[in-house]
């Protein structure tokens, strides 16, 4: 007589299957933490480029003068009311989705990291920075 076998994984081989799968969510994880760290900065840099290229154009368009922009939770003037410009008001994901469309009048980029601000805008030139990044458009460490 044959001994019959039956079509089931033993204990021994379903062990091992999840401690694989173990192994290989903790090699994945943490490069999924820092995607998403990336993505946010991405679009922070990109959507401060856009501004910079919109306000340029206003600018040169309008015989030199500045687009009307509001502090606080304002908007940025015609560049945004436009549909020459953009279709929306820019949202800088690195500060966070609270505050990433509120606007600070200044007269350079942050310092440190800060969640209170999306945007830095200069009045009197025209200037840009993204909110809790450096001046050379490199986010600080979240705090």
């Amino acid at each position: 007589m044959r001994p019959h076998r039956s079509g089931a994984f033993t204990l021994v081989e379903i062990l091992i299957v999840v401690v694989i799968l173990g192994i290989l969510a903790a090699i994945v994880t943490p490069q999924l933490t820092h995607a998403t760290e990336d993505a946010a900065y991405n679009t922070a840099l990109t959507e401060v480029q856009k501004l910079r290229r919109h306000i340029s154009m206003y600018k040169y368009r309008n015989s030199g003068h500045l687009p009307t922009v509001t502090e606080g939770d304002g908007t940025w003037g015609e560049i945004v009311s436009g549909s020459d410009y953009l279709y929306s008001a820019p949202i800088n994901p690195w500060v966070g989705h609270a505050n990433g469309k509120r606007i600070l009048f200044g007269s350079g980029p942050d310092a440190a990291y800060q969640s209170s601000y999306g945007w830095i805008y200069n009045p009197t030139t025209g200037e840009v920075w993204a909110g809790g990044c450096d001046g050379d458009d490199k986010p600080f460490p979240r705090s």
